[in-house]
Protein backbone atom coordinates (compact mmCIF):
# COMPACT_ATOMS: atom_id res chain seq x y z
CA UNK A 1 0.00 0.00 0.00
CA UNK A 2 1.35 3.44 -0.92
CA UNK A 3 2.21 5.72 1.99
CA UNK A 4 -0.04 8.74 2.41
CA UNK A 5 1.40 12.05 1.26
CA UNK A 6 1.67 14.74 3.92
CA UNK A 7 0.30 18.18 3.03
CA UNK A 8 0.73 21.25 5.22
CA UNK A 9 -1.74 24.10 4.67
CA UNK A 10 -0.98 27.55 6.06
CA UNK A 11 -3.62 30.29 6.09
CA UNK A 12 -2.69 33.86 7.02
CA UNK A 13 -5.71 34.99 9.06
CA UNK A 14 -5.56 38.70 8.21
CA UNK A 15 -8.87 38.20 6.40
CA UNK A 16 -11.35 35.35 6.44
CA UNK A 17 -10.70 34.46 2.79
CA UNK A 18 -7.07 33.49 3.39
CA UNK A 19 -8.22 30.87 5.90
CA UNK A 20 -11.39 29.72 4.15
CA UNK A 21 -9.81 28.96 0.77
CA UNK A 22 -7.09 26.58 2.02
CA UNK A 23 -9.62 25.00 4.39
CA UNK A 24 -11.91 24.17 1.45
CA UNK A 25 -9.03 22.55 -0.43
CA UNK A 26 -7.78 20.69 2.64
CA UNK A 27 -11.20 19.17 3.21
CA UNK A 28 -11.38 18.11 -0.42
CA UNK A 29 -8.45 15.71 -0.01
CA UNK A 30 -9.06 12.00 0.45
CA UNK A 31 -7.76 11.09 3.95
CA UNK A 32 -6.88 7.65 2.64
CA UNK A 33 -4.32 9.26 0.32
CA UNK A 34 -3.28 12.42 2.16
CA UNK A 35 -2.39 13.28 5.73
CA UNK A 36 -3.26 16.94 6.34
CA UNK A 37 -1.88 19.47 8.80
CA UNK A 38 -3.48 22.93 8.94
CA UNK A 39 -1.83 25.99 10.47
CA UNK A 40 -3.68 29.22 11.26
CA UNK A 41 -4.39 31.82 13.85
CA UNK A 42 -7.78 30.62 15.16
CA UNK A 43 -9.47 34.03 15.28
CA UNK A 44 -12.10 32.69 12.87
CA UNK A 45 -12.36 29.25 14.49
CA UNK A 46 -16.05 29.66 15.43
CA UNK A 47 -16.94 29.61 11.72
CA UNK A 48 -15.29 26.26 11.01
CA UNK A 49 -16.49 22.91 12.40
CA UNK A 50 -14.02 20.27 13.50
CA UNK A 51 -11.80 19.42 10.58
CA UNK A 52 -10.64 15.92 11.41
CA UNK A 53 -7.00 16.77 10.76
CA UNK A 54 -4.18 18.19 12.86
CA UNK A 55 -4.52 21.91 13.62
CA UNK A 56 -1.62 24.18 14.58
CA UNK A 57 -1.76 27.72 15.95
CA UNK A 58 0.57 30.28 14.38
CA UNK A 59 1.00 34.04 14.53
CA UNK A 60 -0.93 36.23 12.11
CA UNK A 61 -0.86 39.99 12.47
CA UNK A 62 -4.22 41.35 13.69
CA UNK A 63 -6.78 42.28 11.10
CA UNK A 64 -6.93 45.88 12.31
CA UNK A 65 -3.18 46.26 11.78
CA UNK A 66 -3.51 44.80 8.30
CA UNK A 67 -6.40 47.13 7.42
CA UNK A 68 -4.60 50.19 8.82
CA UNK A 69 -1.55 49.48 6.65
CA UNK A 70 -3.75 49.07 3.59
CA UNK A 71 -5.59 52.31 4.32
CA UNK A 72 -2.31 54.22 4.69
CA UNK A 73 -0.64 52.60 1.68
CA UNK A 74 2.14 51.26 3.91
CA UNK A 75 3.89 47.86 3.66
CA UNK A 76 1.83 45.13 5.31
CA UNK A 77 4.82 43.39 6.89
CA UNK A 78 8.19 44.56 8.13
CA UNK A 79 11.32 42.40 8.11
CA UNK A 80 11.08 41.69 11.84
CA UNK A 81 7.59 40.23 11.47
CA UNK A 82 8.63 38.11 8.51
CA UNK A 83 11.67 36.82 10.43
CA UNK A 84 9.34 35.63 13.21
CA UNK A 85 7.05 34.07 10.64
CA UNK A 86 9.94 32.23 8.95
CA UNK A 87 11.20 30.85 12.27
CA UNK A 88 7.69 29.68 13.11
CA UNK A 89 7.20 28.18 9.63
CA UNK A 90 10.45 26.23 9.91
CA UNK A 91 9.48 24.81 13.31
CA UNK A 92 6.12 23.79 11.86
CA UNK A 93 7.66 22.18 8.80
CA UNK A 94 10.07 20.24 11.00
CA UNK A 95 7.15 19.02 13.10
CA UNK A 96 4.75 18.13 10.27
CA UNK A 97 7.41 16.84 7.82
CA UNK A 98 5.23 17.65 4.79
CA UNK A 99 5.80 16.52 1.23
CA UNK A 100 4.33 19.84 0.06
CA UNK A 101 3.26 23.15 1.64
CA UNK A 102 0.19 25.11 0.49
CA UNK A 103 0.01 28.72 1.62
CA UNK A 104 -2.58 31.48 1.26
CA UNK A 105 -0.99 34.94 1.68
CA UNK A 106 1.68 33.52 4.00
CA UNK A 107 4.48 35.50 2.33
CA UNK A 108 7.15 34.01 4.61
CA UNK A 109 6.74 30.63 2.89
CA UNK A 110 8.71 32.08 -0.01
CA UNK A 111 11.63 31.80 2.42
CA UNK A 112 10.85 28.95 4.78
CA UNK A 113 9.67 26.39 2.21
CA UNK A 114 12.73 27.10 0.07
CA UNK A 115 15.08 26.79 3.06
CA UNK A 116 13.41 23.52 4.08
CA UNK A 117 13.52 22.32 0.45
CA UNK A 118 9.79 21.53 0.41
CA UNK A 119 7.69 22.31 -2.69
CA UNK A 120 5.56 25.40 -2.12
CA UNK A 121 2.11 25.89 -3.70
CA UNK A 122 1.03 29.53 -3.46
CA UNK A 123 -2.75 30.02 -3.42
CA UNK A 124 -3.55 33.54 -4.63
CA UNK A 125 -5.53 35.64 -7.13
CA UNK A 126 -4.53 36.17 -10.74
CA UNK A 127 -5.08 39.92 -10.62
CA UNK A 128 -1.88 40.08 -8.54
CA UNK A 129 0.06 38.16 -11.15
CA UNK A 130 2.86 39.89 -13.06
CA UNK A 131 1.45 38.02 -16.07
CA UNK A 132 -1.98 39.66 -15.80
CA UNK A 133 -2.99 42.40 -18.23
CA UNK A 134 -3.94 44.89 -15.59
CA UNK A 135 -4.86 48.47 -14.88
CA UNK A 136 -4.25 49.71 -11.34
CA UNK A 137 -7.01 52.03 -10.14
CA UNK A 138 -6.14 54.26 -7.22
CA UNK A 139 -7.74 52.84 -4.06
CA UNK A 140 -8.99 54.84 -1.07
CA UNK A 141 -5.63 56.20 0.07
CA UNK A 142 -4.73 59.50 1.75
CA UNK A 143 -3.68 60.83 -1.67
CA UNK A 144 -7.16 60.13 -3.01
CA UNK A 145 -8.79 62.11 -0.23
CA UNK A 146 -6.29 64.93 -0.63
CA UNK A 147 -6.27 65.30 -4.42
CA UNK A 148 -9.50 63.67 -5.53
CA UNK A 149 -9.80 60.63 -7.76
CA UNK A 150 -8.48 62.22 -10.97
CA UNK A 151 -5.27 63.74 -9.65
CA UNK A 152 -4.97 60.91 -7.12
CA UNK A 153 -4.94 58.41 -9.98
CA UNK A 154 -2.19 60.34 -11.73
CA UNK A 155 -0.07 60.47 -8.57
CA UNK A 156 -0.73 56.79 -7.84
CA UNK A 157 0.22 55.70 -11.35
CA UNK A 158 3.51 57.60 -11.13
CA UNK A 159 4.33 56.34 -7.64
CA UNK A 160 3.10 52.74 -7.95
CA UNK A 161 6.33 51.12 -9.25
CA UNK A 162 8.32 52.68 -6.41
CA UNK A 163 5.61 51.78 -3.89
CA UNK A 164 5.53 48.17 -5.10
CA UNK A 165 9.32 48.01 -4.71
CA UNK A 166 9.05 49.37 -1.16
CA UNK A 167 6.38 46.79 -0.29
CA UNK A 168 8.58 43.98 -1.68
CA UNK A 169 11.71 45.04 0.22
CA UNK A 170 11.10 43.30 3.55
CA UNK A 171 10.59 39.86 2.01
CA UNK A 172 13.65 40.26 -0.21
CA UNK A 173 15.70 41.29 2.83
CA UNK A 174 14.71 38.13 4.70
CA UNK A 175 15.32 35.96 1.63
CA UNK A 176 18.85 37.34 1.30
CA UNK A 177 19.49 36.65 5.00
CA UNK A 178 18.75 32.98 4.26
CA UNK A 179 20.97 32.84 1.18
CA UNK A 180 18.11 33.08 -1.32
CA UNK A 181 17.95 35.32 -4.36
CA UNK A 182 15.81 38.43 -4.45
CA UNK A 183 12.37 38.17 -6.04
CA UNK A 184 12.86 41.60 -7.59
CA UNK A 185 11.18 44.92 -7.06
CA UNK A 186 7.64 44.06 -8.17
CA UNK A 187 5.23 43.39 -5.31
CA UNK A 188 3.20 41.16 -7.63
CA UNK A 189 6.04 38.66 -7.76
CA UNK A 190 6.38 38.51 -3.97
CA UNK A 191 2.61 37.94 -3.66
CA UNK A 192 2.47 35.15 -6.25
CA UNK A 193 5.86 33.41 -6.17
CA UNK A 194 5.87 29.67 -5.58
CA UNK A 195 7.08 26.42 -7.06
CA UNK A 196 3.51 26.33 -8.34
CA UNK A 197 1.10 29.27 -8.32
CA UNK A 198 -2.59 28.49 -7.95
CA UNK A 199 -5.14 31.11 -8.99
CA UNK A 200 -8.52 30.97 -7.26
CA UNK A 201 -10.12 32.57 -10.31
CA UNK A 202 -11.43 31.79 -13.78
CA UNK A 203 -9.45 32.95 -16.84
CA UNK A 204 -12.62 34.21 -18.55
CA UNK A 205 -12.57 37.21 -16.17
CA UNK A 206 -8.87 38.04 -16.32
CA UNK A 207 -6.59 38.35 -19.33
CA UNK A 208 -3.00 37.11 -18.95
CA UNK A 209 0.06 36.98 -21.17
CA UNK A 210 2.79 34.30 -21.36
CA UNK A 211 1.53 32.42 -18.30
CA UNK A 212 4.23 29.92 -17.20
CA UNK A 213 3.31 26.22 -17.05
CA UNK A 214 3.60 26.19 -13.26
CA UNK A 215 0.78 28.75 -12.96
CA UNK A 216 -2.67 27.17 -12.78
CA UNK A 217 -6.27 28.43 -12.76
CA UNK A 218 -8.28 26.46 -10.22
CA UNK A 219 -11.58 28.30 -10.59
CA UNK A 220 -13.59 29.90 -7.83
CA UNK A 221 -13.16 28.48 -4.33
CA UNK A 222 -16.57 28.91 -2.72
CA UNK A 223 -17.10 28.74 1.02
CA UNK A 224 -19.87 29.57 3.48
CA UNK A 225 -19.56 29.70 7.28
CA UNK A 226 -20.85 26.83 9.37
CA UNK A 227 -23.59 28.82 11.13
CA UNK A 228 -27.25 28.16 11.76
CA UNK A 229 -29.73 30.00 9.57
CA UNK A 230 -31.34 32.95 11.35
CA UNK A 231 -34.96 32.63 12.51
CA UNK A 232 -36.19 34.79 9.64
CA UNK A 233 -34.48 32.76 6.89
CA UNK A 234 -37.57 30.73 5.96
CA UNK A 235 -40.10 33.55 6.39
CA UNK A 236 -38.88 36.11 3.83
CA UNK A 237 -41.62 37.68 1.66
CA UNK A 238 -42.06 35.75 -1.57
CA UNK A 239 -43.40 38.70 -3.57
CA UNK A 240 -40.29 40.92 -3.42
CA UNK A 241 -36.78 40.57 -4.85
CA UNK A 242 -33.99 39.89 -2.36
CA UNK A 243 -30.76 41.85 -2.13
CA UNK A 244 -27.89 40.19 -0.23
CA UNK A 245 -25.55 42.66 1.46
CA UNK A 246 -22.23 41.90 3.13
CA UNK A 247 -19.08 43.98 3.35
CA UNK A 248 -17.08 41.02 4.66
CA UNK A 249 -14.12 40.91 7.00
CA UNK A 250 -12.13 43.55 5.11
CA UNK A 251 -14.66 46.00 3.67
CA UNK A 252 -15.74 49.37 5.04
CA UNK A 253 -18.08 48.13 7.79
CA UNK A 254 -19.11 51.73 8.53
CA UNK A 255 -20.80 51.78 5.12
CA UNK A 256 -23.27 49.02 6.00
CA UNK A 257 -25.78 51.45 7.60
CA UNK A 258 -25.43 53.67 4.50
CA UNK A 259 -26.26 50.75 2.22
CA UNK A 260 -29.28 49.74 4.31
CA UNK A 261 -30.52 53.33 4.34
CA UNK A 262 -30.09 53.51 0.55
CA UNK A 263 -32.25 50.41 0.04
CA UNK A 264 -34.86 51.23 2.67
CA UNK A 265 -37.28 52.88 0.28
CA UNK A 266 -37.13 50.26 -2.46
CA UNK A 267 -39.72 47.45 -2.90
CA UNK A 268 -37.37 44.63 -1.96
CA UNK A 269 -36.09 42.61 0.98
CA UNK A 270 -32.53 43.05 2.21
CA UNK A 271 -30.67 40.22 3.91
CA UNK A 272 -27.46 41.55 5.45
CA UNK A 273 -24.46 39.99 7.20
CA UNK A 274 -22.35 42.19 9.49
CA UNK A 275 -19.42 39.73 9.81
CA UNK A 276 -19.59 40.62 13.48
CA UNK A 277 -17.95 43.96 12.78
CA UNK A 278 -20.71 46.51 13.29
CA UNK A 279 -23.69 46.87 15.63
CA UNK A 280 -26.70 48.22 13.77
CA UNK A 281 -29.43 50.40 15.21
CA UNK A 282 -32.60 51.55 13.47
CA UNK A 283 -32.58 48.70 10.98
CA UNK A 284 -34.99 49.52 8.13
CA UNK A 285 -38.26 47.61 8.02
CA UNK A 286 -37.34 45.85 4.77
CA UNK A 287 -34.02 44.51 6.14
CA UNK A 288 -33.11 41.33 8.00
CA UNK A 289 -29.69 41.19 9.67
CA UNK A 290 -27.38 38.50 11.08
CA UNK A 291 -23.70 38.36 11.98
CA UNK A 292 -23.06 35.69 9.35
CA UNK A 293 -25.15 34.12 6.62
CA UNK A 294 -24.61 31.09 4.34
CA UNK A 295 -23.17 33.17 1.52
CA UNK A 296 -23.69 30.75 -1.35
CA UNK A 297 -27.33 30.16 -0.42
CA UNK A 298 -27.89 33.88 0.20
CA UNK A 299 -26.45 34.79 -3.20
CA UNK A 300 -28.54 32.11 -4.90
CA UNK A 301 -31.73 33.61 -3.41
CA UNK A 302 -30.81 37.15 -4.41
CA UNK A 303 -31.52 39.36 -7.41
CA UNK A 304 -28.47 41.49 -6.51
CA UNK A 305 -25.43 41.10 -4.27
CA UNK A 306 -23.80 44.16 -2.68
CA UNK A 307 -20.33 43.59 -1.26
CA UNK A 308 -16.82 45.03 -0.95
CA UNK A 309 -15.93 43.87 -4.45
CA UNK A 310 -13.46 41.22 -3.25
CA UNK A 311 -13.25 37.82 -4.88
CA UNK A 312 -14.96 35.60 -2.25
CA UNK A 313 -18.41 37.20 -2.37
CA UNK A 314 -18.30 38.24 -6.02
CA UNK A 315 -17.53 34.62 -6.91
CA UNK A 316 -20.50 33.42 -4.86
CA UNK A 317 -22.73 35.88 -6.72
CA UNK A 318 -21.40 35.19 -10.21
CA UNK A 319 -21.43 31.41 -9.70
CA UNK A 320 -25.15 31.84 -9.00
CA UNK A 321 -25.61 34.12 -12.02
CA UNK A 322 -26.36 37.21 -9.88
CA UNK A 323 -24.96 40.68 -10.67
CA UNK A 324 -22.82 42.56 -8.15
CA UNK A 325 -22.60 46.07 -6.81
CA UNK A 326 -19.03 46.25 -5.49
CA UNK A 327 -17.94 48.97 -3.06
CA UNK A 328 -14.16 48.48 -2.96
CA UNK A 329 -11.82 50.21 -0.55
CA UNK A 330 -8.40 48.55 -0.95
CA UNK A 331 -6.45 47.71 -4.10
CA UNK A 332 -7.19 43.97 -3.95
CA UNK A 333 -10.92 44.70 -4.04
CA UNK A 334 -10.53 47.25 -6.84
CA UNK A 335 -8.53 44.86 -9.01
CA UNK A 336 -11.15 42.14 -8.68
CA UNK A 337 -14.20 44.36 -9.01
CA UNK A 338 -12.98 46.24 -12.06
CA UNK A 339 -12.85 42.89 -13.88
CA UNK A 340 -16.41 42.07 -12.84
CA UNK A 341 -17.61 45.50 -14.02
CA UNK A 342 -15.66 45.20 -17.29
CA UNK A 343 -17.41 41.88 -17.93
CA UNK A 344 -20.76 43.67 -17.62
CA UNK A 345 -21.82 41.66 -14.57
CA UNK A 346 -21.88 44.50 -12.08
CA UNK A 347 -21.06 48.07 -11.20
CA UNK A 348 -18.15 49.47 -9.18
CA UNK A 349 -18.92 52.25 -6.71
CA UNK A 350 -15.90 53.69 -4.94
CA UNK A 351 -16.10 53.40 -1.15
CA UNK A 352 -15.11 57.05 -0.89
CA UNK A 353 -18.16 58.02 -2.97
CA UNK A 354 -20.67 55.56 -1.51
CA UNK A 355 -23.39 57.91 -0.29
CA UNK A 356 -26.92 56.62 0.19
CA UNK A 357 -28.13 58.29 -3.05
CA UNK A 358 -25.20 56.80 -4.99
CA UNK A 359 -25.88 53.30 -3.65
CA UNK A 360 -29.60 53.68 -4.36
CA UNK A 361 -28.93 54.76 -7.93
CA UNK A 362 -26.44 52.01 -8.70
CA UNK A 363 -28.59 49.31 -7.10
CA UNK A 364 -31.65 50.47 -9.03
CA UNK A 365 -29.77 50.29 -12.33
CA UNK A 366 -28.55 46.78 -11.60
CA UNK A 367 -31.95 45.54 -10.44
CA UNK A 368 -33.68 46.87 -13.53
CA UNK A 369 -31.02 46.22 -16.16
CA UNK A 370 -31.40 42.85 -17.86
CA UNK A 371 -27.95 43.05 -19.46
CA UNK A 372 -26.23 42.79 -16.06
CA UNK A 373 -28.18 39.67 -15.16
CA UNK A 374 -27.43 38.21 -18.60
CA UNK A 375 -23.70 38.83 -18.20
CA UNK A 376 -23.75 37.30 -14.73
CA UNK A 377 -25.57 34.23 -16.08
CA UNK A 378 -22.95 33.88 -18.82
CA UNK A 379 -20.17 33.95 -16.21
CA UNK A 380 -22.03 31.40 -14.10
CA UNK A 381 -21.66 29.01 -17.02
CA UNK A 382 -17.91 29.57 -17.00
CA UNK A 383 -17.68 29.03 -13.23
CA UNK A 384 -19.46 25.68 -13.58
CA UNK A 385 -16.69 24.46 -15.87
CA UNK A 386 -14.10 24.64 -13.09
CA UNK A 387 -13.93 22.18 -10.21
CA UNK A 388 -11.34 23.92 -8.02
CA UNK A 389 -10.86 20.96 -5.70
CA UNK A 390 -10.30 18.52 -8.59
CA UNK A 391 -7.86 20.89 -10.29
CA UNK A 392 -5.99 21.33 -7.02
CA UNK A 393 -5.70 17.57 -6.58
CA UNK A 394 -4.29 17.27 -10.11
CA UNK A 395 -1.52 19.78 -9.32
CA UNK A 396 -0.86 18.15 -5.96
CA UNK A 397 -0.54 14.69 -7.52
CA UNK A 398 1.91 16.04 -10.09
CA UNK A 399 4.04 17.67 -7.41
CA UNK A 400 4.06 14.83 -4.91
Amino acid sequence: MNQRKRVLFVGEAVTLAHVARPMVLARALDPARYEVDFAWHPRFASLFPASGFAMHTIESIPGHRFEAALAAGKPLYDAATLRRYVAEDLRLIALARPDVVVGDFRLSLAVSAAVAKVPYLNLTNVYWSPYARQRFPVPELPVTKLLGVGLGQLAFSLARPMAFALHARALNTVRREHGLTSLGHDLRRTYTWGDHTLYADIPELFATRDLPPNHHFLGGILWSPAVANPDWWDTLPADRPIVYVTLGSSGRSDLLPVVLQALAGLPLTVIAATAGRVSLTNVPANARVADYLPGEAAAARARLVICNGGSPTTQQALAAGVPVLGIPNNLDQYLNMQAVASAGAGKLLRAGQASAPAVNGAASVLLNGDRYAQSAARLAGHFRRYDAAARFREVLDAVT
